[in-house]
């Protein structure tokens, strides 16, 4: 199986500090999708005033008692729960990551029906990265605020 990320309205390149100031501006935002156990390893890195974003990743599915599990390189297995990390950072003149905050875009809200569909094809998961604050989506994400869909593999 596939499972494809596709984002919208991203929040753009600055992030203001808030006014209380207990955090800084940060510039130059970017997201990527976080490997397992690897924070520094990334997967394609966009800007945060991207048009768009689009994300593909290759896992594998099993059969247990508790459903379709779904495995591979950027899936997280944290506490009984699997999810995949959306990491919020800066890019400095380097190329330097520094991460600043994560969504976990999390795979128990997948409706049965929709992962049986796409065990053997593509899920897709769409969502809008920008939070109610007009800042960078973050902490856990589940439907209503991203919609999982089957799709065939082509």
């Amino acid at each position: 199986m596939r499972i494809r990320i596709d984002a919208v309205d991203l929040p753009g390149l600055t992030f203001p500090a808030p006014v209380d100031g207990k955090v800084p501006e940060y510039r130059n935002v970017h997201v990527a999708v976080q490997r397992r156990d690897r924070p520094a390893e990334l997967l394609a890195p966009q800007p945060g005033d991207a048009r768009s974003a689009s994300w593909t990743l290759e896992c594998t599915t099993s059969v247990s008692p508790a459903g379709i599990e779904v495995k591979g390189p950027y899936v997280q297995h944290r506490l009984g729960h699997r999810f995949i990390y959306l990491s919020w950072g800066t890019v400095d003149d380097a190329g330097v990551f520094t991460m600043f905050r994560r969504a976990k875009l999390m795979l128990d809200g997948i409706p049965a029906d929709v992962l049986t569909a796409a065990r053997d094809g593509l899920l897709v998961g769409r969502l809008g990265l920008t939070d109610a604050q007009g800042g960078p989506l973050c902490a856990r994400v589940r439907p209503p605020h991203i919609i999982w869909t089957a799709e065939h593999a082509g």
